[in-house]
């Protein structure tokens, strides 16, 4: 079998992968998954994938079940290309012709390809002539570049991968990367194991799995990073830890920042963050003792209203000590997405234009003259919640959205799913039906992962090739080919006149460097000659790529010039507030909900939740709760809650944990409306946003939590989805062998007949009754094995686990099913080998009281390594 070298579609570490295709390339035909490997080569992973990246060849089996997008739909009826192209161009055109260019808006997303994310670009910003094209990397990255170029005059991350190995201190801020950058804690595991003088510190308001691996948790207040890292500044500059010669040779600003550092006293410091001041003064310590100290930071600082001063509150104490531009230092954030940091190269942001230029005079002129566009756009356009805002007003008339789901990413989902419901023409294109493809008048179908060909840019600033090995069902097109018919379309021909990915990448890094002459950091005019063979072959490489730097560029900033126009960084003053969030007198609304990512699941499980190996880790929506809240609540463990305010409503499974402290709540973003009834926590979410980078603040809600319950709850495995009938609740999972639906009702219903009518008439039914646990069993079979299983109770909480029920559906033992525990609840631990928490515990029991004598005895973490941290806590529990 031939291998094939790309990029895995998930989080932004990009890893390399290897894949091999047996059989027909066509995964609707060929029953064989691919096998996707490791890339024990490329520099991002050298061999190691996490559970997702691990499933992948699964997840591609798995969208057969996806409810595919196979061809165009026009206002409800399948249509060619030339005639969806032909729609799209006329709507828009006669939409700029009653209302202006202004009434027309592009959405964009992260899992894009640079090519992609470049014609959208360049048509919306270039050619129809207004900025309003902006992208779901506004809600997870945009803080972090407004941060960098606030201090760097230019959105240059500075650090390398290797930079994590070379540390010898590591703070992860407002980042659980054991779950969701994976492949780089495992790399920091190994960076810590090689180095016993590496110590790591956890800042984040909850403890996460990334505490397994921390030195120090500092469990700060939610939204106090800003004074956090004040009082660092304040104590590196009172202790004599500042590097006086780097601030007076390569800064600007440093008194001003220190003077508003000062203002605060190390006591009100402690009050703000709410930290045992001892962990504070030994935080501090550790930061200035120490040379080669990396800050890791992720969403839990960028999601934020004051997400923008919170990356500057930590790049001043980098600067501050000249840790940056060498080996293992420097501010490192940290892209959620696969190709966010692509999409900021090529301008995606409503704020910037393309190739890291801006709306400066000089970069408007460079580039309308570089694209020969006959009307550029002039200023910034729409930032993604004011975009949604203007469509519920009535202003933007034509909104076409690539690779996202904004009904469920968006704060306050309910207004941008009014928003979407009152547009005049709502243009998708997926791989698959989305919540927010249910408003859509035209729906494109897009290449998904495995069929498109193109770049992408990883956290490290490395560009890899993401490679076809997969042949795309129906009439299913690239975006890029898409967005350039209908540019020609609109009389633009020329200049969307693209033959292939190679032709639009090669023009991207032409952009890049024109009339650049080392004034832009973004440059990688080094592959603006790519021959269509070179591109084929191109091996990940690190920007810059020029004559300078033939071979790309490891690391940035090492001779201490910035991209300012003074090439001097700049401290920046921080107006520290907690988020208006967090400051509204509500009795009610007493709790603080924060938001985040599973280990398991990627966005809103468009892949991820149709591949058995990921939905088993967690089946439904949950909440964490603190007990002492969960007791005021009087909620218990298992059952289920919802949330709620001003906004909507949420309703999840209550997880009683300790890992949250008081007052606080965390939920997962993943699970929409078609997984689950009332699952999607942006529906609490404010809408309050960053007001320098326009990122919503999603880690700090006010909400308040009450029982949910029905008289009546069933589970169901059946071999196919069941149709919802309109129950108070309902949430479904894929299993091995078929589906697991969690259904909560107040009717009493006759199963046996509800199985016959809507599942199987042909079943041969056998029902049992548990008096002790007040559970029923109905078993339906057909030739000796088992078709359905329903188990109902009064409690939720007695009904069989997922784990149990997934092992349960292929037994032969069928009288055997409802004996013993069929009520326990279990949990998956490892995603790779299926092993649940009662088996390992049985193993460690037996003996096997190390990491190695697990993966000896059973696999369990010997694979991916994403279950490794909560190995170790039932290893410690034990």
């Amino acid at each position: 079998m031939p291998e094939i070298s790309s990029t895995c579609p998930y989080c932004g570490v990009g890893c390399g992968v290897t894949v091999s295709v047996n059989g027909d390339a066509n995964i609707e035909k060929n029953a064989k998954k691919p096998v996707v490997l490791a890339s024990k080569t490329h520099p991002a992973n050298f061999g190691r994938l996490c559970s997702k990246g691990s499933a992948l060849g699964e997840t591609l089996l798995g969208a057969k079940q996806a409810n595919r997008i196979t061809h165009p739909v026009v206002d409800g009826n399948v249509a060619t290309w030339d005639e969806a192209t032909d729609s799209i161009a006329k709507k828009i055109s006669d939409s700029i012709k009653k209302h202006g260019k202004e009434s027309v808006a592009f959405y964009l997303s992260g899992q894009l390809l640079t090519e992609d994310y470049y014609v959208a670009n360049k048509l919306m910003k270039g050619f129809i002539g207004t900025a309003n094209v902006d992208t779901n990397s506004r809600l997870c990255m945009s803080s972090a570049v407004a941060g960098y170029k606030r201090a760097f005059g230019s959105d240059t991350v500075p650090c390398s991968y290797e930079d994590l190995e070379y540390a010898d201190l590591i703070v992860l801020i407002g980042s659980n990367a054991a779950w969701t950058h994976p492949v780089l804690y495992q790399r920091m595991v190994a960076a810590k194991e090689s180095n016993p003088n590496m110590r790591v510190i956890l800042i984040d308001p909850r403890k996460t799995a990334s505490d397994d691996l921390a030195d120090l948790h500092l469990p700060l207040a939610p939204s106090s990073d800003s004074f956090l890292f004040q009082g660092l500044l304040k104590y590196l500059a009172e202790n004599n830890e500042i590097d006086q010669d780097y601030i007076d040779q390569y800064t600007d600003g440093f008194d001003q920042a220190l003077a508003q550092a000062s203002e605060l006293s190390f006591d009100e410091i402690a009050s703000k963050t709410a930290l045992d001041k001892d962990d504070l003064e030994l935080f501090y310590g550790l930061f200035a003792k120490t040379k080669k100290a990396i800050s890791f930071y992720s969403q839990g600082i960028n999601q934020s209203a004051t997400g923008t001063d919170k990356c500057n509150a930590i790049i001043n104490c980098h600067l501050a000590t000249g840790k940056i531009g060498y080996q293992g230092a420097g501010p490192f954030s940290i892209t959620g997405q696969p190709n966010a940091m692509g999409g900021r190269e090529v301008g995606g942001l409503a704020n910037q234009l393309a190739a890291h230029m801006d709306f400066a005079t000089q970069d408007v002129d460079r580039v309308q003259r570089f694209w020969n566009s006959p009307d550029i756009a002039s200023e910034p356009g729409l930032k993604a919640v004011d975009l949604f805002d203007e469509i519920d007003a009535g202003n933007i008339k034509v909104l076409w959205v690539m690779a996202t789901n904004p009904a469920v990413s968006l704060p306050d989902a309910n207004k941008v799913r009014r928003a979407l419901e009152k547009c005049e023409t709502v243009i998708v294109s997926d791989i698959t039906h989305t919540d927010t493809s249910k408003y859509a008048h035209i729906t494109l179908p897009a290449l998904g992962w495995s069929e498109k060909d193109g770049t992408v840019t990883n956290s490290e600033r490395r560009i890899s090739r993401q490679r076809e090995f997969c042949k795309a069902p129906g009439t299913a097109k690239p975006d890029w080919w898409a967005l350039a018919q209908v540019g020609q379309k609109m009389g633009f021909n020329d200049a969307f006149d693209y033959q292939s990915p190679r032709d639009v990448f090669v023009e991207h890094a032409q952009l890049s460097a024109f009339e650049n002459n080392g004034t832009r950091d973004f440059d990688i005019s080094g592959l603006s000659q790519l021959s269509e063979s070179d591109y084929n072959e191109l091996t990940p490489i690190q920007w810059p790529v020029n004559e300078q730097n033939p071979n790309g560029t490891e690391r940035m900033f090492t001779d201490g010039k910035f991209f300012t126009k003074n090439r001097r960084a700049q401290f920046i003053y921080n107006n520290a507030v907690l988020s208006d969030a967090l400051n509204l007198d509500s009795a009610e609304h007493s709790l603080v909900l924060n938001t985040g990512r599973l280990r398991d699941q990627w966005h809103t499980m468009t892949r991820t939740g149709f591949a058995p190996t990921l939905t088993s880790h967690d089946d439904v929506p949950f909440v964490q709760i603190n007990p002492n809240d969960a007791e005021q609540a009087g909620l218990e463990h298992n059952e289920f809650a919802e949330l709620y305010n001003g906004f909507g409503k949420f309703i999840a499974r209550v997880d009683i944990t300790s890992s949250v402290t008081p007052k606080q709540l965390f939920s997962p973003i993943h699970w929409t409306d078609r997984f689950a009834s009332d699952a999607v926590v942006s529906r609490v979410v404010s809408p309050e946003v960053d007001p320098v980078s326009g990122q919503p603040e999603s880690k700090a809600s006010k909400v308040a939590i009450r029982k949910f319950d029905c008289t009546k709850w069933a589970r169901l495995v059946t071999p196919s989805p069941i149709k919802k009938q309109g129950w108070e609740y309902w949430a479904q999972s894929k299993t091995k062998q078929g589906y697991v639906t969690l259904v909560g009702f107040n009717e009493e219903i006759d199963w046996r007949n509800w199985v016959t009518l809507n599942i199987n008439s042909s079943l041969n039914f056998t029902q049992y009754v548990n008096p002790f646990k007040n559970t029923e069993a109905l078993i339906g079979t057909q030739e000796d094995k088992i078709g359905v299983l329903v188990f109902t109770s009064e409690s939720v909480q007695a009904l069989p686990s997922f784990i149990w029920l997934d092992e349960a559906y292929t037994s032969t033992q069928i009288k055997e099913l409802v004996k013993g525990e069929i009520g326990d609840v279990d949990e998956l631990i490892c995603s790779c080998f299926r092993t649940g928490r009662k088996t390992i515990e049985a193993a460690i029991e037996a003996g096997s009281t190390s990491q190695e004598s697990l993966a000896t005895s059973l696999g369990c973490g010997s694979k991916c390594g994403s279950c490794r941290p909560e190995l170790n806590r039932l290893l410690s529990q034990a």
